[in-house]
């Protein structure tokens, strides 16, 4: 088996993340603890020059410590292709940079190993990819047609009305039957949205949770319930969802053996689902989180099974 050596980390700048739930840091802290000498780098200090894919990258020592997480070294400039693996961490939105990273980490994969897949990470938009198991989703409709989003919410009453590239539970809105403002709604996504929107079903069963479930290489890994805070709709921690330990039910179970094949085909090392009820609504494939909220709910350490999985894919 190829051993692992160095190991580059693509991501939103080390100083800026939460440690106490955030999966790249679950990711990074395992990587150093196995003996790789990390690098940490953002997307904007990438440069391709001469068939080469070069990084600014520093070296990075890293703490499970709040408020004393990190230790960077100075500045290098190093060819990526130098690497054993690269972590594609950095958080959406999925836009023109984040999907021009991915062409360019595409000239060194699978040479130097990219987690996710550059080139299926590009063509797996979170919320089109999902559309592949249209049995396993909620009604979904995607357009930027005002018509065929008020037609849609008619037939199904309530909706959940989102970006179709964005992350985190950012401009998510549920609109009512009798909501007045689904025109002002429309119009404003029209004015800062070039691409279609998404609208969905609204769940009821939302209100008991919306499940993030991981799977590592297309295998069931651990599983987390998201609970909404009382007069919000979305669950989402950092917007104030609440996580609980959660088992699997028989549905997403079902789930999880039908999509795993279609994620091992595609190289997705790591992803996180959201299931609502007996619904599928994302397959989360860039940045994925819940690693660490599994592991401090007793779950398996998802970071070890990673690695593991790396190594595997290295050999």
């Amino acid at each position: 088996m190829a051993k692992i050596k160095n190991v580059a980390v693509q991501m939103d700048h080390v100083s800026g993340i939460n440690i106490a739930g955030d999966s790249t840091f679950a990711m990074s802290l395992e990587a150093q603890a196995r003996g790789y000498k990390l690098f940490h780098y953002t997307p904007d200090r990438l440069s391709f020059r001469d068939d080469k894919l070069y990084a600014a990258v520093e070296p990075m020592v890293l703490r499970d410590v709040k408020g004393d997480h990190y230790e960077l070294g100075a500045p290098e400039r190093i060819d990526l292709s130098t690497m054993d693996v690269v972590l594609l961490r950095q958080d959406p939105p999925f836009d023109m940079s984040y999907i021009t990273s991915t062409h360019l980490l595409e000239r060194i994969h699978p040479k130097t190993l990219v987690v996710n897949d550059p080139a299926w990470v590009r063509n797996s938009p979170e919320k089109i990819f999902v559309t592949e198991f249209s049995d396993l989703m909620p009604k979904t409709l995607i357009t930027k047609d005002p018509g065929e989003i008020r037609r849609f919410r008619d037939e199904m009453g309530d909706i959940i009305l989102k970006p179709l590239y964005g992350n985190g539970g950012a401009g998510v809105f549920h609109s009512t039957k009798d909501d007045r403002n689904l025109s002002s709604l429309l119009e404003m996504f029209g004015q800062l949205f070039r691409e279609p929107f998404i609208a969905q079903q609204y769940l009821p069963d939302v209100r008991k949770g919306d499940k993030r479930i991981i799977l590592v290489d297309g295998e069931f890994a651990g599983a987390i319930n998201r609970v909404p805070a009382e007069h919000d709709s979305r669950s989402n921690m950092h917007v104030g969802g609440r996580a609980e330990p959660t088992e699997l039910t028989a549905r997403e179970k079902e789930i999880c053996g039908r999509i795993g094949p279609a994620l091992r085909e595609r190289g997705f090392l790591l992803v996180g689902i959201d299931v609502i009820g007996d619904y599928m609504t994302e397959i989360n494939v860039t940045s994925p989180t819940g690693i660490r909220e599994v592991k401090k709910f007793g779950g398996v350490d998802i970071a070890s099974l990673l690695w593991d999985a790396i190594e595997r894919k290295r050999g």
